[in-house]
């Protein structure tokens, strides 16, 4: 029999649970989930102690207040954007101020925060290069204004570079304490926007030019001893990873380049410092949300895209991370990038995106943008830099009195995942209603023998569940949702055979 739940006008209605059941039947293992500090933590980094502290808690703490209220979303990967030096230049960088990139040894409000987060128990640290230094680019930029599609770097320069990446890490190990378990030196070379000035830091490459790379850094990690390991590399659209998209067959069909041992040219599986892994990022590929009848379902879409990622994957010997994502133009069911958006609207938009890359795409690692970001939807905090002018639909005009940060939903959505599911935890079958009605469920087996289970509930209704985990009945619910404080709010003890999931909420059920 089906659940009685209230309605608006305070009447009883009978409403069918939908079932779900958590199966014993193993998927991927989980590594993580995590954020960048891109533009934004060069500042905060340098602001005063107790904003630093604020925003430190909030992105990387397990910990609880007094009164149980949570501090953190648990992140437990930090994405470091390694410098370029393009901020030496000045404008004569070609670049927008606030993308600018000092060198590693100049970069202090990040590398401070490089040290809150292992402070708070980060355990995984990637660094990505967006541009090689400016002193080995070949237009002697860290952009690519004026070039063709190859990579930005000297032909003679490919060791140079490598060495660089292997100073980096080095140093970041003696003076600040952080080993970096990844790093990445290539990001989205196939981007079909071509890497122009003055937006940010970039450069096109072949994939022919990435693995030239990789196998120099390979040989100069062996050499000294580094035990990082090489990601290769952070696509900016999954299409560029199973085919084409936008590009020639030089910066295409990346999967089957890298890891297939046919691909002699770019096969890079055999080298002992690259991680089994390649990296990709979500970006123009979350509409349409089409329906299992829909024409095309299993080619495009939310669900097509990743199919197709999957499929090419379980033909190689690699796994999948997802190491990038924020709001785009295509993105117009929460009305594109423009405009920070604190309310659920945006964090239901991403929930929606990370089921599918985890259950679909089986992704190892789920990873968001910016870390904290200013009036667009590319932040999990909204940061306001003294002097910033202000206007717009809800804010106040004027100019910002002094520097501040505001968490948003979509920080503590995040969380429903990151803070609850843990680096080693294996994700589990479920089986079910998914989807097709705004109801998706995951499950997730922590090393410690926890079963965790984030439930989405996209729609405007309150719905009744009923979960079957062949163990306990019972678990302890946290909750993010519309409701003022309900920011992975502990809503104490349900029933997991007749629970209500709020509307427009997402709650994590451990269960007991």
């Amino acid at each position: 029999m089906g659940a009685l739940l209230f309605c608006a006008a305070g009447q009883m209605t009978a409403q069918k649970a939908t079932k779900f059941r958590v199966t014993n039947h193993p998927q991927q293992t989980i590594d993580g989930f995590g954020a960048s500090d891109a533009w934004s933590m060069w500042q905060i980094g340098e602001w005063e102690d107790s904003l630093q502290t604020k925003v430190a808690d909030w992105l990387f703490s397990s910990e609880n207040f007094p009164d149980g209220s949570p501090k953190g979303i648990g992140l437990s990967i930090w994405r470091f954007n390694a410098g370029a030096g393009s901020a030496t230049q000045g404008d004569s960088a070609q670049i927008n101020r606030d993308t600018r990139t000092e060198y590693f040894e100049k970069q202090t409000g990040q590398r401070r925060f490089l040290r809150l987060a292992k402070e708070r128990g980060v355990p995984t640290f990637l660094a990505f290069y967006n541009s090689p230094p400016i002193f080995l680019t070949q237009n002697g930029l860290a952009t690519n204004t004026g070039r063709g599609g190859t990579f930005n770097l000297r032909e003679d320069a490919y060791d140079d570079f490598a060495a660089y990446i292997a100073d980096m890490l080095q140093k970041a190990e003696r003076e600040d304490g952080i080993r970096f378990g990844y790093v990445c030196p290539v990001n989205e070379p196939d981007g079909h926007w071509n890497w122009l000035g003055p937006k940010q830091e970039g450069t096109p490459a072949t994939n022919r030019e990435v693995a030239r790379l990789v196998r120099e850094m390979n040989r100069e990690f062996q050499q000294r001893g580094i035990t990082t390991k090489i990601l290769v590399n952070e696509s900016s659209d999954y299409r560029c990873m199973f085919s084409t998209h936008e590009t020639d067959w030089q910066r295409g069909y990346e999967i089957q380049g890298f890891w297939n041992p046919d691909s002699t040219d770019t096969y890079v599986g055999n080298l002992p410092c690259v991680a089994r892994v390649m990296a990709g990022h979500s970006y123009w590929t979350n509409t349409p949300v089409l329906k299992p009848t829909d024409p095309g379902y299993e080619r495009k879409g939310l669900y097509g895209y990743r199919k197709r990622l999957k499929d090419a994957f379980d033909q190689v010997d690699a796994d999948f991370w997802m190491t990038e994502l924020c709001i785009m133009s295509n993105d117009e069911e929460i009305h594109g990038g423009g405009g920070f958006d604190f309310s659920m609207e945006e964090a239901l938009y991403v929930a929606r995106v990370m089921h599918y890359d985890l259950t679909v795409a089986n992704a190892r690692s789920w990873q968001w943008w910016r870390a904290a970001g200013g009036n667009y939807k590319d932040g999990l905090i909204r940061m306001y830099v003294k002097g910033e002018r202000l206007g717009g639909r809800g804010q106040r005009r004027g100019a910002v009195q002094e520097n501040m940060v505001r968490d948003s939903k979509l920080m503590w959505t995040l969380g429903n995942f990151s803070r609850f599911v843990r680096p080693d935890a294996v994700r589990l079958d479920v089986q079910g209603e998914m989807a097709a009605d705004g109801l998706m469920l995951s499950a997730y087996r922590n090393a410690d023998g926890t079963l965790a289970i984030v439930a989405i509930n996209y729609g405007t209704q309150d719905r009744s569940v009923c979960i079957d985990t062949h163990e306990g009945k019972s678990a302890i619910a946290y909750r993010t949702s519309d409701v003022a404080g309900e920011n992975l709010k502990n809503v104490g003890k349900v029933n997991l055979k007749k629970s209500t999931l709020p509307a427009r909420s997402v709650t994590t059920y451990i269960v007991l």
